[in-house]
């Protein structure tokens, strides 16, 4: 077996682990950083919005042999606009223009056609209007609207409302965190940029659902035992899944990535990015969210029940007891360890720990 996938196994056992519960405040920390810094960008850069959402004219030429940069600094002087300009496979451009009317894309066409030496007859002009982007951006956010309302439905039904407001709120970061970079890099939002953004809700919702099923199943019956807490419960749930979620993410990340670094970067198919971006900035903060946000947000809301706050109780007083038991020497050392709940002889909290503790070749974990 290989050391990732022995790791994995020894975590689904619980034998090591690493504390992500306790340590939920210093997430909260880090996501509310990294969320405003996105709402700041957005508030004084903007996004980028595409010729799909503004409106204006896409030209384009047949095979020429000047470059796409000299071909943007005449569209730009011609137009008075910043252009976009991308090569064509056909050896041909694509120049794209944003805020002209039909007017002014007919009363340009002639200088861009000089500019890149080729007969204006043979430059097809296509207009967009702004209206078209507008009904786009409409449609999107009534699809992500009716989305968010059948996940949070569908998740209070399966599991429960306080599940169903964790993934609701690591949705909502992940979306928040995917714009923002948008606007920090520049890149052109499309509608390519709109679908990939409907497209990470799910993947940002499937590491998350796979940790509270396995949470759920854990704490079935959870009140008659003395054992754990329900935040023990929670991050043992999600040690369970870490490799999991970790090997699934890498898998899907890398395809993306070739699209955002080689296609968009290196090959300079700049379309590429419209879709790539958002994919690659989700999966990652999906990945991040659910380990990082959504399970020690249900553990928070799971801690203020009545019920786990009874249990919390009767869990720290046996090993209050069992602690003192031991100290004073009453009894055997090992029978005192067997009555620890299972992890209270490990490393410090937030630590990664290795077997637990082992006395005459005696496992301490209670039979």
């Amino acid at each position: 077996m290989s050391r990732l996938g022995n790791l994995g196994a020894r975590l689904y056992r619980g034998e090591v682990g690493y504390d992500f519960v306790a340590k939920r405040k210093l997430w909260y920390a880090v996501s509310i950083l990294i969320t405003i810094t996105a709402i700041a960008a957005l508030a004084v850069r903007g996004l980028n919005m595409g010729i799909e959402f503004k409106g204006g004219a896409v030209f384009t030429t047949p095979a020429t042999s000047v470059s796409a940069s000299q071909a943007e600094e005449v569209a730009e002087e011609a137009a008075g606009h910043d252009a976009i300009v991308q090569e064509l496979g056909t050896g041909g451009l694509r120049i794209q223009v944003s805020g002209l009317d039909t007017q002014q894309a007919n009363s340009i066409k002639g200088e861009i056609a000089e500019g890149v030496q080729v007969a204006e007859k043979d430059i097809t002009a296509e207009l967009v209007g702004p209206s078209w982007g507008k009904q786009i951006a409409n449609k999107a956010w009534t699809g992500l609207g009716v989305f968010m309302i059948l996940v949070v439905i569908y998740l209070a039904i399966a599991f429960e409302w306080r599940m169903a407001v964790a993934a609701l709120i690591a949705l909502v970061h992940d979306l928040t965190i995917t714009v923002g970079i948008y606007s920090l890099v520049g890149f052109e939002v499309t509608p390519g940029t709109v679908i990939g953004l409907l497209t990470i809700l799910g993947y940002s919702l499937y590491d998350t659902v796979v940790v509270f099923d396995g949470l759920k199943e854990s704490s079935k019956d959870i009140t008659k035992q003395t054992r754990y807490t329900y935040s023990e419960i929670a991050n043992r749930s999600l040690n369970g899944t870490l490799v999991r979620s970790i090997n699934t993410t890498v898998v899907a990340l890398l395809p993306v990535a070739g699209l955002l670094f080689i296609g968009g970067g290196f090959l300079g198919a700049g379309m590429l990015n419209d879709i790539s971006l958002s994919l690659f900035v989700g999966l990652a903060a999906g990945a991040y969210s659910s380990i990082f946000i959504a399970t020690p947000l249900v553990a928070d809301l799971k801690e203020r029940d009545p019920q786990m706050k009874a249990l919390k109780k009767r869990v720290l007083a046996k090993r209050a007891a069992a602690a003192a038991k031991r100290d004073s020497g009453h009894e055997d050392a090992d029978d005192a360890l067997d009555e620890l709940p299972e992890g209270a002889v490990t490393a410090p909290a937030g630590a990664v720990v290795g077997p637990r503790g082992r006395r005459g070749g005696r496992s301490t974990e209670k039979r």
